[in-house]
């Protein structure tokens, strides 16, 4: 019998991946986050975090991370079924319930876990799925996962959803809507009264991946779901404690009768072990800081308006008053819409986005370059924080000009 090593097509797969340059490698920083960084062991202006309010490194929350790990350790030691839950989890879930104004909320070790979970709870191979197409890799998996029918509908195409629901719906027991309500590697919004208004007039559950949204959106910061008014509606909210609430894990929101099933029959939460008590007292932490200092929102939205506006002066109209022909030396910037501190100048190809990523480093910058197969187009992300200054706002948009 002829013998070959089962394990030789990993190097060839990963010569494919460095030809279209889409190799990854991480960077090293040190340091606590913030809006300056060590990386690499040079100091870099941050614009590629998801701590959109500064908590990650706050005292307070760091303090109460410390105090938790004394009194209870460093692990949750099993699932919180079969080893029981601190109190302090079910205050977490308690203080999440009322900023997102559900019946109830219950935890999860992660954010990918909570929508992993949470699909493949509700649905089945009799279940059909809608997915809008650029949702996060979390949903789609779920979505994989649950054995139901998944169509993906174009990006945030409603009268496309509605055509499947007309064509499709009646064939299925149930069915589930699913899509981030800001998107990841865009920053824009999903239609969520116009997703509403489907589900309910076709008898659908409608899930919605906050990640992005919570602590954000919102006159309280608690999402997309406040942003456009539907609090109190029959939502299925979504999210992560590892974003804006600076910590780690995430969050199912909504009524007491989902979040009582979730408990008994989610895979993600009953077979996993809890989240740790640091995690857990550092995200209540969070959320106490997020309803007692609005001001930290102003200004996190004071940053991404000044952004916006000269990213509009200074770049865009450059690029327009001097009919500048992209090349791969000077591309041309185009501002994908944007309504969320996440904004993403999309670029021709991979190389291109890694080459103005590296320049950007180089001048002491930090904002990663997207690619595929992660977005269909090549980009490089800016995530805005609370705690930018506006000096460092107008060094990265000055460099950008000067790259240009």
């Amino acid at each position: 019998m002829h013998c070959y090593d089962p394990y030789a097509w990993l190097e060839k797969s990963l010569t494919t991946i460095h030809r279209a340059d889409w190799y990854r490698a991480v960077k090293t920083i040190a340091g606590r986050p913030g809006a300056k960084i060590i990386l690499d062991g040079h100091e870099v202006i941050n614009f590629a975090s998801n701590d959109y309010l500064g908590l990650a490194g706050d005292e307070r929350l760091i303090a109460a991370a410390i105090a938790a790990t004394q009194e209870y350790g460093t692990g949750s030691t099993g699932s919180r079924l079969l080893s029981g839950h601190r109190k302090l989890h079910r205050d977490l879930e308690i203080a999440i319930a009322s900023l997102k104004e559900t019946e109830d909320a219950v935890v999860f070790s992660s954010g990918y876990l909570a929508n992993l979970g949470t699909i493949t709870a509700l649905v089945g191979t009799r279940d059909l799925i809608l997915s809008d197409q650029y949702n996060h890799s979390s949903l789609k998996n779920g979505a994989k996962l649950s054995g139901a029918n998944v169509i993906e509908y174009s990006h945030c195409n409603v009268t496309e959803l509605k055509t499947h629901l007309v064509e499709q719906r009646q064939l299925y027991r149930r069915c589930l809507i699913i899509t981030d309500s800001v998107f990841s590697m865009d920053g824009d919004l999903c239609p969520l009264p116009e997703l509403f208004e489907l589900a309910t007039e076709f008898s659908c559950m409608l899930l919605l991946d906050e990640a992005h949204a919570t602590g954000v959106l919102g006159e309280r910061g608690s999402g997309c779901v406040e942003h456009f008014g539907y609090s109190g509606k029959n939502i299925i909210q979504v999210g992560t404690l590892s974003k804006a609430l600076g910590s780690l894990g995430g969050y199912v929101a909504g009524s007491n009768l989902l979040i009582d099933f979730l408990r008994n029959r989610a895979p993600g939460w009953i077979y996993t072990t809890g989240l740790s008590p640091a995690d857990t007292a550092a995200a209540l932490t969070a959320i106490k800081i997020l309803q007692q200092e609005p001001e930290r929102r102003t200004n996190l939205w004071n940053n991404i308006n000044f952004l916006k506006e000269i990213i509009v002066k200074q770049i865009i109209s450059q690029q327009t008053s001097s009919k500048q022909i992209a090349t791969s030396e000077q591309p041309n910037l185009k501002l994908l819409p944007s309504n969320s501190p996440i904004l993403c100048f999309q670029l021709p190809n991979s190389s291109t986005a890694l080459k103005l990523g590296q320049q950007l480093i180089d001048k002491g910058i930090f904002a990663p370059a997207i690619r595929p197969p992660t977005v269909p187009t090549s980009r490089i992300r800016i995530s805005v924080m609370a705690t930018h200054e506006l000096s460092q706002i107008q060094k990265l948009t000055t460099i950008l000009k000067n790259i240009l």
